[in-house]
């Protein structure tokens, strides 16, 4: 018999044996749920008709409310959950599987993003607009956007640029290359986010 998960942990618990649905938060029939049409169901009580109305971007910061995570971290969840088979619940319990080394540095400077105010958003753009970009991270790309839907599309370039930046920190100062899109959000280096999240 299939218990319904009720908690955290017990949702974590079934994913690994109960690969969640891919591409959106429900099927047509209502039967199947992906990841977070999951944590939304189980543990937020939407109902079936509920997960059929909810915009994306509200879905990913209710997971992200309901897990206490950032918004980035819940579009994480719902990237893996849509790109890779197997269990979802490694984004939650052991995000350096899915971020590599640094994904502690990566979770807090996404914490920070949650917290900065539009007006922070739209100084990280303005100063960003005349850089050249990077490959841009979706997750951190999409959590910008949502967080700030009014700020330029420059500052969620930005975002994700730093998050790149974050994962490939080793390999950049090996090649001497100085840090450009954490210094838009007022961390020299990767260092410094975990310094401030203190």
């Amino acid at each position: 018999m299939i218990t319904t998960p009720s908690t955290i942990d017990g949702l974590l618990d079934y994913w690994p044996g109960n690969i969640p649905f891919k591409g959106r938060l429900v099927s047509n029939d209502g039967s199947c749920m992906c990841a977070q049409g999951q944590a939304l169901h189980f543990l937020g009580n939407l109902t079936v008709d509920e997960l059929r109305k909810i915009s994306q971007a509200a879905a990913d910061s209710r997971v992200a409310e309901l897990f206490g995570i950032s918004v980035a971290h819940s579009v994480l969840l719902r990237i893996v959950n849509d790109s890779q088979e197997g269990a979802p619940s490694s984004v939650i319990r052991n995000p350096e599987q899915v971020l590599g080394d640094q994904a502690q540095i990566v979770l807090a400077f996404w914490r920070h993003l949650d917290r900065m105010t539009p007006a922070a958003w739209a100084s990280a753009g303005a100063a960003a607009r005349e850089a050249a970009w990077a490959a841009a991270w979706a997750a951190a790309w999409a959590a910008a956007r949502e967080a700030a839907p009014e700020a330029a599309p420059e500052a969620a370039r930005a975002a994700a640029g730093a998050s790149n930046e974050i994962q490939g920190a080793a390999v950049m100062r090996a090649k001497g290359l100085p840090f450009f899109f954490l210094p838009l959000f007022s961390f020299s280096d990767p260092e410094a986010v975990i310094a401030a999240s203190v």
